[in-house]
């Protein structure tokens, strides 16, 4: 299992980085998926499958949930009863009924958890995990 020290460290080195859907470079632009893949190049080399285009939209509704059978072929599921822990990746889904479509990797537990994600119009940020963003967790993960 990745160090989760290790893992925050990665994840807050990415703040700042402008939000630019589908990309995946430090720096220069990424969104949320990008994000955890370029921790996944940090942390193992190249990414294990090639992402497919998607789109932007977070309120998106439909049958097939990608992004979590993405996660499940490739992060460890973390049990619902488990406590929240530094370095998991959160999969939320924004409103109920629509598929789960944003990412982010909790890099404070405890008391005041926060977490880092590529947010549009903010680019890569960190930010408290709300009762409101807690809510919309669809699953947790962790690097394996």
């Amino acid at each position: 299992m990745a160090d989760a020290a290790r893992i925050v460290a990665l994840a807050r080195d990415w703040i700042g980085t402008p939000y630019v859907h589908q990309a995946s470079v430090q720096g220069a632009g990424s969104d949320c998926l990008g994000l955890i893949r370029g921790l996944w190049r940090a942390l193992y080399g190249s990414e294990p499958e090639a992402a497919p285009p998607y789109t932007p939209d977070w309120g998106e509704f439909g049958a097939t949930e990608f992004l979590m059978a993405g996660a499940a072929r490739h992060l460890p599921a973390v049990p619902r009863e488990r406590a929240l822990s530094a370095g998991q990746v959160l999969l939320f889904r924004m409103r109920p009924g629509a598929v789960a479509k944003h990412l982010g990797v909790l890099v404070e537990d405890g008391a005041e958890p926060r977490f880092v994600h590529a947010y549009t119009h903010h680019g890569v940020i960190e930010s408290p995990l709300t009762m409101p963003w807690r809510n919309r967790i669809a699953a947790r993960f962790r690097f394996p």
